[in-house]
């Protein structure tokens, strides 16, 4: 198979902005040619928050949103090629992965949007998207889809191997080195808690390095609260995002909470549940493993990283870096390849990881 180059985007349900990828394919190698992040303007942030949250007229918010989102991530392709020196000729297709505001696997139905349709038009490169419903329609729940890229990229013949992925939910893969049964899930909420606590207290997007979560002190009772809910006792297969997870839930629990806890210590116990919860599905549903490799936005979670290799020592502890894919750059890198295998006509889940009743080939096509 000839090299061909495609472009991964990715918006998380951190909704921070859109990160995008141009990657060589070759077989089952993944070469990052260049990489680029384009933030949410506040204003479209505060519309897909909304988005959350039914409320009136909230079809046509979600169309206008969906628009402006295609606009953005128009923008966003057009400063990578820049960027690579690239034309949009030379690029395969675009794989969009959309941003979520619904996901409801329990009721059949995922929901991502951003106008994959005007993105084709304002880039002139064909996009695939709407990965997820495919999957979800042959019974599964439609994510997480990357362990399959993960098992693409990083398994191993020798060694034992976790792929973590830290994004607004932490997700990871397990990956036997003798050829065993590849698993995956999200284990539970990764930054997506601690970054709405800082922004609700000190305006901040996010706690660089986790320099706040330091400050504070794990609230017992609140940690205990948070780790009895019912999502981190289900077996795999299950995933979860913001339907689940959300400031609402997080204040629900506060308000059971005998006296006003300071918010730096709150923030410390929602690190906390993300490396216990992570630490947890290891220890349960991974065995011996000799290697764990964190990709996403939390690696760069000094704090986060420190705790983690605390709870899983003795097992190693890098980033995916060390692979050969910088931690930021392998969520996006995955949907390229997912577009690849889509266009290729081969499938891109894996139905141990999502449930799903067989291999299917996902995304629908968009052609510029």
């Amino acid at each position: 198979m000839q090299p061909e180059l495609f472009i991964g985007l990715m918006s998380g349900t951190s909704l921070d902005g859109a990160d995008s990828v141009i990657v060589k394919l070759e077989n089952q190698r993944c070469q990052v040619i260049q990489q680029q992040f384009t933030p949410y303007p506040a204003a479209l942030k505060h519309m897909l928050l909304a988005l959350h949250n039914p409320g009136h007229n909230e079809l046509e918010s979600m169309a206008r949103t969906g628009n402006q989102l295609a606009t953005l991530y128009a923008e966003n392709i057009e400063a990578l090629l820049k960027k690579a020196c690239l034309h949009p000729k030379a690029i395969r297709a675009i794989g969009c992965h959309g941003q979520t505001i619904r996901h409801r696997p329990e009721w059949g139905f995922t929901l991502q949007i951003g106008n994959p349709a005007l993105l084709a038009e304002l880039t002139g490169i064909d996009v695939v998207a709407d990965f997820r419903s495919r999957d979800i329609a042959a019974g599964g729940h439609g994510a997480p889809l990357v362990p399959a890229f993960h098992a693409a990229m990083f398994s191993s013949a020798e060694k034992h191997r976790v792929v973590l992925n830290i994004g607004g939910i932490a997700n990871l893969t397990n990956l036997p080195a003798t050829g065993g049964n590849i698993i995956g899930f999200d284990t539970g909420p990764g930054n997506m808690l601690m970054d709405a606590w800082i922004n609700k207290h000190q305006g901040r997007d996010y706690d660089r390095q986790g320099t706040w979560a330091a400050s504070g002190s794990i609230l017992p009772d609140l940690l205990h609260r948070m780790l009895s809910d019912s999502f981190f006792a289900r077996q795999p297969p299950k995933s979860t995002g913001r339907d689940t997870f959300n400031l609402a839930w997080l204040e629900q629990l506060l308000h059971q909470i005998k006296d006003k806890p300071r918010p730096q210590d709150v923030q410390r116990t929602l690190l906390e549940l993300t490396a216990v919860s992570i630490a947890m599905a290891v220890t349960q549903h991974c065995g011996n493993v000799d290697e764990l490799y964190v990709c996403g936005g939390g690696a760069y979670n000094n704090a986060l990283m420190q705790r983690l290799r605390q709870l899983l020592q003795p097992v190693p502890i890098a980033l995916s870096d060390t692979l050969g894919l910088a931690a930021n750059a392998v969520e996006a890198a995955a949907f390229a390849w997912l577009a690849k295998q889509t266009l290729h006509g081969l499938p891109g889940n894996l139905p141990a990881v999502t449930g799903a009743c067989g291999p299917r080939i996902l995304g629908a096509v968009y052609a510029a």
